[in-house]
């Protein structure tokens, strides 16, 4: 019989690829969102993409009424929950929004997954739980140190969880903490194409590209890095949505908790990202050298071999792939629409 999961945040950037994945996978899957953060022209996407109707509950992650009718309905097999706000500035200025979306939308949810006997969830953490982290590649044994409302959220809702499976055996959950999000799918259908000031490298450096942004800004060059610039660990994230697919898929046949990282393991300095956008869009990448940020670190790279020990997970895209794969998208037909003028992440 086929297992159908319920996929909160399903219409945003990692979600939406996420979906598709799971579907490629076999799962029969249902996306609540609220599109506070996501285009409603995605849910048009992914039926051209799955040659199939998407099954969409339009509503808040925090509304029960909705949630407890929902699960009425379906018999859910398991629960991936992207549903949150994820904008570290944001979370500074707005941290109660943060608070109450992040961290009383995931017990509003558990409460109803509860109720319903659905007991596996995929959380959707972050490396931002740790904070300025004293080794790098960095472990998941590394200890939590919250910068920001955001980290805290996730740092909570990690909490939550294991707790909650401390007190109930019947739980089992997979916590999956993502380094650097970044490309596009392979169909151009689907992507991250923020119509604000992008959070994220890459978006920023394709703004640059495509004339929208004057230049990028370098945020120091002193590093004791290859090149003086800060190096990150980033991860396609068609990658990542089979992460989330291989998470599942742990649950449902072994139903054994995990917390893994998923990144590649390498990093790449902001340099090698610009010249790796600048051979993708063949466009020039004007950039500036500034100060560097408060609480930035030199290097910021995942130790990424549990997610394979445990999940069988390997990353396969490289560099360049996420880069064209980005380029690609932010060209696209598809990329300008935006009905209700909002963005797709």
């Amino acid at each position: 019989m086929t297992q159908r999961i319920l996929l909160t945040g399903g219409a945003g950037y990692i979600g939406s690829h996420t979906y598709v994945a799971l579907v490629e996978a076999g799962y029969d899957v249902t996306i609540l969102d609220n599109f506070q953060n996501a285009n409603r022209s995605v849910i048009a996407r992914l039926e051209d993409l799955t040659g199939q109707p998407v099954t969409l509950a339009e509503a808040d992650v925090r509304d029960a009424t909705t949630l407890a009718s929902l699960f009425a309905e379906h018999v859910f097999d398991a629960v991936v929950h992207f549903a949150a706000l994820k904008a570290v500035g944001e979370s500074v200025e707005r941290p109660l929004d943060y608070f109450d979306v992040n961290i009383s939308g995931l017990i509003n949810l558990l409460r109803v997954m509860d109720a319903a006997g659905c007991r596996k969830i995929v959380f959707s953490s972050s490396a931002t739980v740790y904070g300025v982290p004293d080794e790098t590649p960095t472990p998941e044994t590394a200890e939590f140190r919250a910068m920001n409302p955001y980290g805290q959220t996730k740092i909570s809702g990690e909490q939550i969880l294991n707790q909650l499976v401390a007190a109930d055996d019947r739980w089992q959950i997979g916590i999956l903490r993502y380094f650097n999000p970044a490309g596009a799918h392979e169909s151009h259908l689907i992507g991250e194409d923020p119509r604000d000031t992008p959070n994220n490298l890459m978006p920023f450096i394709a703004k640059v590209a495509a004339g929208e942004v004057e230049e990028l800004e370098v945020f120091g060059d002193d590093y004791d890095t290859q090149d003086g610039t800060g190096v990150r660990d980033y991860i396609h994230v068609d990658d990542l949505a089979r992460g989330h697919v291989l998470s599942v898929a742990a649950l449902l046949e072994d139903g054994q908790s995990h917390l893994v990282n998923l990144g590649t393991g390498e990093g790449h300095s902001v340099m090698e990202m610009i010249a790796a956008y600048k051979r993708a869009s063949n466009r020039d990448i004007p950039h500036r050298v500034v100060d560097r940020r408060a609480g930035d670190v030199p290097i910021y790279v995942a130790k990424a071999d549990k997610a394979e020990e445990v999940l069988g997970f390997r990353t396969e895209k490289t560099l360049d792939e996420m880069c064209a794969s980005s380029w690609a998208w932010i060209t696209g037909p598809h990329s300008q629409e935006d009905p209700d003028g909002e963005d797709n992440t």
